[in-house]
């Protein structure tokens, strides 16, 4: 059978098989997003049946689909509202980094995989998944909630981090010299703050440049320049995704909200493509092996998760019920993880399966927790109601007085 032939059958299995298992998620209340990730799994390298022909576009397809979730979420919210952000929510950016990266270099100093091998995991149980929680924030239809700035400033803080760590990270993976590690870092940050000076000074007027009467000529122009701008970003060691929600912040008005709506198809489509990819390229037998000290960390991140989430919220004078979903919506973790550790993995070759293992965790109980920590946090801090005095029967009542007159 002709390859081109092979590509377009599998690719039409995947995207039925995404579309019956949405609809299954749908019937029972929950987010496809672990379904789409054991099926991936199941039909990846080492699976029941695995797809390979159409391997090289779903990888691609999956890059597609975290620029999209981003651009859409930048899309929500001004320049001026992620200044704000970053201004207010900096210290929680500093407890989300000490909560949650110490864990991973600690494990790793335990094992004696050494510094730098300490350095990359801490990378991978620090930073949370802006994809997946992009995606639960519109599954569940909490992007109007008041604690969903705090999530995404979160998010920001750690994607902009990103900037600074991949470059430091791949200095000592490399061994480079300082001066090179500098000259890296230098440009992450010059691109990034070049963006968000565009964004804030000239958003209006890149707003203009890409209006369009026409929504085919809005869709492409928005389109193309979201992926020129990312694969630039990325090429200057600065993450496509924050590149991508950087031109989302960038646009404004009704811009925005039009390209918002063409884009939103296109999004679920290669959102749900990354997905599936990320367990199409999982082996399962590389799991067991690491299975106990990945579901340990796994344990003990997902709690570090949900006070960090915890804490920015209380910070912003939200009550306690917006507090805990904002916990419980940081705790997945998927794509920085699996790069970080794919860098790693010339240094440290036990990180790979371990990386991957925690991350499939946690991607999965992502969703899970954003579902269900708020609920059973208020169960269980929920307080009894305070003693009172004891209520008098009416009769009785009635007895006393009658006696005491």
């Amino acid at each position: 059978m002709h390859h081109t032939t092979v590509v377009l059958i599998e690719l039409g299995a995947i995207i039925l098989g995404l579309g019956l298992l949405g609809r299954l998620a749908g019937r029972v209340g929950f987010s496809p997003i672990p379904l789409y990730l054991l099926g991936g799994l199941a039909f990846g390298h080492g699976g029941f049946l695995p797809l390979t022909a159409a391997e090289d576009f779903t990888a691609t397809g999956a890059e597609i689909g975290v620029i999209l979730l981003l651009l859409l979420l930048g899309l929500e919210y001004s320049a001026s509202e992620l200044v704000t952000s970053l201004k207010t929510q900096y210290p929680s950016g500093a407890v989300d980094f000490v909560l949650n990266a110490v864990p991973g270099a600690v494990a790793a100093l335990l094992i004696g995989w050494g510094p730098v091998a300490a350095v990359a995991l801490a990378g991978v149980t620090w930073i949370s998944s802006s994809g997946v929680i992009a995606k639960v924030l519109g599954d569940f239809g909490r992007l109007g909630n008041r604690e969903t700035p705090v999530v995404l400033g979160i998010l920001v803080i750690e994607d902009l981090a990103m900037a600074l760590y991949l470059p430091i990270l791949t200095a000592l993976l490399a061994g480079v010299s300082l001066a090179g590690g500098a000259l890296t870092l230098l440009v992450s940050l010059g691109t990034v703050g070049a963006v968000l000076y565009l964004a804030l000074r000239h958003g209006r007027v890149i707003s203009r440049a890409v209006s369009s009467d026409s929504a085919e000529m809005l869709l492409l122009v928005v389109l193309g320049l979201t992926l020129l701008v990312a694969g630039i970003a990325q090429e200057l060691q600065v993450s496509a995704a924050v590149g991508a929600f950087l031109v989302g912040i960038a646009l404004s008005g009704e811009v925005a909200e039009g390209a918002s709506t063409l884009l939103t198809p296109l999004r679920d489509l290669f959102a749900a493509v990354f997905f599936v990819f990320f367990g199409l390229s999982t082996n399962p037998a590389d799991i067991p092996p690491v299975l106990v000290p990945a579901l340990v960390l796994a344990a003990v991140t997902t709690l570090t998760k949900i006070a960090t989430g915890w804490y920015a919220a209380h910070r912003a004078g939200i009550r306690s019920a917006g507090r805990w979903r904002a916990g419980g919506t940081l705790v997945a973790r998927g794509e920085f993880s699996i790069v970080i550790a794919g860098l790693a993995v010339g240094v440290e070759p036990r990180i790979g399966p371990l990386a991957t293992a925690y991350v499939l965790i946690l991607v999965v109980l992502g969703p899970v927790a954003a579902r269900w920590t708020e609920p059973l946090a208020l169960r269980l801090t929920r307080r009894p109601a305070p003693p009172g005095p004891v209520p008098v029967p009416a009769a009785e009542r009635i007895d006393a007085a009658h006696t005491g007159s």
